[in-house]
């Protein structure tokens, strides 16, 4: 992944946002494999603001890893609402954070096993004491490092904006 310096500004603004709030986040990723904790490591304050994360590639790994339901997906598949939650709950719960981020979707370059397109991501974020936020984006089939790049930049956002809320 190229940094872009938007998402890097991003990342430090997160950053200083839980220092002032006294928060401290983990990440749950699929279709970015990491990528999302790997930028905010690289933040001033992650040392004492990120826990680190969960990278679920497989089904079979956010059942095992993050607690998601074999049934939901199997019967949603791993690029819904229902899934994102369960891994942003999934992580909270098994980690010392206080919030937590999930990415999951469909990078490319051919649809999932469950036939969802390029470019489908969904995205929740779960905060202890608030009900947990979803995002669905459809970007469309603009490559891998694109969908990537904009799932990041959205997950970015939702999480400032949650860790923003009293």
């Amino acid at each position: 992944m190229s940094t872009d310096p938007d998402l890097v500004e991003q990342a430090k603004q997160l950053l200083e946002t839980l220092r002032a709030k006294k928060l401290s986040v983990v990440t749950a990723e699929s279709c970015t494999a990491g990528m999302l904790a790997t930028l905010l490591s690289e933040a001033p304050g992650a040392a004492e603001h990120l826990h680190g994360g969960f990278i679920t590639y497989t089904k079979a790994n956010k059942t095992r890893a993050l607690g998601v339901s074999c049934e939901v997906l199997a019967r949603r598949g791993a690029v819904c609402r229902e899934v994102a939650i369960a891994m942003a709950e999934g992580a909270l719960a098994r980690s010392p954070a206080q919030l937590a981020v999930a990415i999951t979707g469909v990078a490319g370059p051919d649809p999932d096993e469950d036939n969802n397109p390029v470019g489908l991501v969904c995205i929740a974020v779960a905060r202890e004491g608030h009900p947990a936020q979803h995002l669905e984006r459809r970007y469309g089939d603009i490559g891998r490092d694109g969908v990537r790049t904009r799932a990041i930049a959205d997950a970015l956002s939702e999480l400032k904006e949650m860790a923003a809320q009293d």
